[in-house]
């Protein structure tokens, strides 16, 4: 699946939209957010957490690396790797301990972690255009599919 944000608002709207059309039950759950510097990760994730109930600022954990986001149902791992040098350095954060039902992860620069993540079952990639962000969305699981199929893309 395709979408294009002329905006930030537009990429934050996709990331509520993708809240409202997460399946319902607490399985846990991964989406990969990929992308170069700039390309809307973090705000896609905003949009995103503040769909799901999230009154706090939602800011990027490029320095804290993890921010945990209760909401109902569950809880939101977002997770920032792009500072990681190693992915050895993976194992420090304790996300291990985050994986398991009631949990969801949203994961920006997956690829630092080079292969030590669980798979995902969503994965959105921003491309940044002139005129805004190309998002290609694809799904890498039944959860992944089942979440595609309820999206009502803005």
């Amino acid at each position: 699946m395709r979408h294009f944000a002329r905006t930030a608002a537009d990429t934050a709207e996709l990331g509520a939209a993708l809240a409202r059309a997460q399946p319902p039950g607490s399985a846990f759950t991964v989406v990969y957010l990929e992308g170069e510097l700039g390309a809307g990760k973090t705000t896609l994730a905003r949009g995103y957490l503040e769909a799901r109930g999230v009154t706090a600022a939602v800011r990027s954990p490029t320095y804290t690396l993890l921010e945990q986001y209760p909401v109902e149902g569950s809880t939101v791992l977002h997770a920032d790797l792009y500072r990681l040098r190693d992915p050895e350095e993976l194992e420090t954060l304790g996300m291990r301990d985050y994986a398991q039902d009631g949990y969801v992860w949203l994961v920006e620069w997956p690829e630092r972690a080079a292969g030590r993540l669980p798979a995902a079952d969503l994965t959105l990639a921003l491309i940044i255009r002139d005129a805004g962000h190309a998002i290609a969305l694809a799904a890498h699981s039944s959860l992944g599919e089942a979440w595609l199929a309820r999206l009502a893309v803005p």
